[in-house]
């Protein structure tokens, strides 16, 4: 849901499912994100608000995603050109443990293509 705009960017509020496959419960105390496109920052995930998930359940987390247009230029650029854009997305989560409260990395990259594969290799040879 887009919730502010404004001649940098803007903000989405956006929604996931998280699950916790544990038989414990996790409780998180916030999280950082940075998310590039084609090498641009594209925007900026803070939550700061208590996360709380129970043992093997899933609950819906809703997480502000503060963007900015030259993120939104980068990735439009890279779709129109070659159908695919590259991201990188670099953060933490923060969760309290026995020992106080602990960072766990993430950090992952890749490519998303607009084209199905399925449907491209279907279409090779006509």
């Amino acid at each position: 849901m887009l919730e502010r705009l404004d001649l940098t960017g803007g903000e989405l509020g956006l929604v996931f499912q998280v699950h916790n496959p544990n038989a414990f419960r996790i409780r998180g105390t916030g999280l950082e994100v940075g998310l590039a496109l084609e090498d641009v920052p594209f925007g900026d995930v803070a939550l700061t608000d208590p996360l709380a998930l129970p043992a093997r359940e899933t609950r819906e987390v809703r997480v502000p995603l503060a963007f900015f247009w030259s993120g939104v230029g980068a990735g439009a650029k890279a779709l129109l050109q070659t159908g695919a854009v590259h991201y990188a997305v670099d953060g933490g989560l923060h969760l309290e443990t026995p020992f106080g409260v602990g960072r766990v990395p993430y950090r992952r990259s890749g490519t998303v293509s607009l084209v199905d594969r399925r449907a491209a290799a279907d279409g090779e040879g006509r």
